[in-house]
């Protein structure tokens, strides 16, 4: 009797040290090939540019709009709660920090998993264990860059699209509650704006929404160790898939706040 057979935590552990290097070997390969000028010749720049779109539009609009309703509820709280207290001066700093630096692009990131990344994966981890890459190998393609690039790439476009839209969206309509319909209180925001994004907290809010449009693009494609066999542990699958992503996600945002705020 095997050791992982006698010991199921054994097991356990090295499924889960598989399954993250899985991901990571994965996400490697993809990054590689978003970075390689032969994955954008001019048979394929049609297939990327078509699922960015499929990928974007549709939710583009839903999103943007959610995000101002629930945006316009968060600003008029904290408006209203500064006000009670005295503290006006330092509203406009806490909106920008807490809608724009944490809210939005976590909200984004989650938005497009829900309604693409994740049917996606699955179209891409079904198609691997029907055997359809192997067939597509056989054929002389590449599954890879012809079917799993297009995908990751348009997930990434999604969440970074989505959360550049909304931030510039919650922004006007920060604007809008503090000073109105005027101009007057052009300056004072720009520069309150201009001093929470500093060049360090610009860099960390890239490499955050960045690192976030990996995650959701390549974990859900990426298959479990014990996930062989048309619906065997199917829904213990999808359960690890979520809480790898959860979890990636989680350490993302904790390492954005230490380096905006420590």
């Amino acid at each position: 009797m095997t050791l992982s057979a006698r010991h199921p935590w054994v097991r356990a552990l090295l499924d889960w040290s598989r399954g993250w290097w899985q991901v990571i070997r994965f996400g490697a390969q993809v990054l590689v090939l978003a970075m390689s000028p032969s994955s954008y010749r001019s048979s394929q720049r049609p297939r990327i540019v078509q699922s960015i779109y499929q990928a974007t539009m549709p939710m583009l609009t839903g999103f943007v709009v959610l995000s101002a309703i629930a945006g316009l509820v968060i600003i008029r709280i904290v408006l209203a709660t500064a006000l009670s207290y005295g503290l006006s001066r330092y509203a406009l700093d806490v909106l920008v920090r807490t809608l724009v630096l944490e809210l939005i692009p976590l909200s984004a990131a989650m938005f497009a998993a829900l309604r693409y990344a994740m049917p996606a994966g699955e179209q891409v981890r079904k198609m691997r264990m029907q055997g359809l890459f192997n067939t597509q190998l056989a054929a002389g393609l590449d599954p890879m860059r012809d079917t799993v690039l297009p995908r990751a790439l348009a997930g990434m476009f999604a969440v970074i699209t989505l959360a550049a839209l909304s931030s510039a969206t919650t922004l006007v309509l920060t604007y809008i509650s503090v000073y109105g319909f005027s101009s007057w209180g052009l300056a004072g925001f720009t520069r309150t704006v201009g001093q929470v994004f500093n060049p360090v907290i610009v860099l960390i809010f890239g490499m955050k929404t960045f690192f976030l449009s990996m995650a959701v693009a390549i974990i859900p494609m990426v298959p479990t160790p014990r996930e062989a066999g048309i619906g065997f542990g199917w829904a213990h699958a999808e359960v690890v898939r979520v809480a790898r992503l959860l979890a990636v996600v989680l350490l993302i945002e904790m390492l954005s706040l230490v380096g905006n705020y420590y």
